[in-house]
């Protein structure tokens, strides 16, 4: 959830500034943000059998999500 969170705090913060170098160091720390949310996702997939599962449901098909 803290990984979620900090995605939206830089993306939030990245999205109000005027600096831009100041905005590329945001933006930076939130794809590292990206990465290690997705290294998590990845250690659930592999070590939660129904989260796999809800995972192949979901993920890359077609229509609603709902």
């Amino acid at each position: 959830m803290e990984e979620l969170q900090a995605i939206d705090w830089y993306g939030q913060r990245a999205d109000d500034c005027a600096d831009t170098e100041l905005k590329a160091v945001l933006i930076h720390n939130k794809d590292d943000e990206m990465e290690h949310a997705a290294m998590l996702i990845e250690w659930l997939r592999r070590n939660v059998p129904e989260f796999a599962t809800q995972l192949t449901k979901f993920l890359g098909v077609d229509g609603s999500i709902a």
